[in-house]
Order: structure tokens, then C-alpha cells, then sequence
């Protein structure tokens, strides 16, 4: 089923077409490669916005 999807393995920082690592360390799936690979600074932005949006709460 996602065998033509990538993958983001957190443990190694590599891109996995299909997902052949256990899913604990897998971010995904990517419908390209580059999507996967900018996997980690998607989740460091989102990470940012939702510390804004606790310190507006504050």
C-alpha cells in the first residue's frame, strides 16, 4: 500500500521509498522524495508556531 511512498527515518536522517524501518521511527509518508527529506524542518516550523501560539496564550 505505501510501498510507492517515502519515508523520513528520525533515527538515521535517510528517506525510505517505502516504508522499510519500524514505524516509531518513521515520519511519513511523502509523495516525493524532497517532501520526505524536508520532513524534520516542517515539524521544527510547526513546532515553532504552536510555542508562539502557547506564549500568546500565557
Amino acid at each position: 500500500m505505501n510501498e510507492g511512498q517515502y519515508w523520513y527515518n528520525v533515527e538515521t536522517g535517510g528517506i525510505e521509498k517505502g516504508p522499510q524501518s519500524d514505524w516509531t521511527k518513521l515520519l511519513g509518508p511523502y509523495a516525493t522524495e524532497d517532501e520526505a527529506r524536508n520532513a524534520m524542518a516542517k515539524v521544527q516550523a510547526r513546532n515553532e508556531a504552536w510555542d508562539a501560539e502557547d506564549e500568546e496564550d500565557e
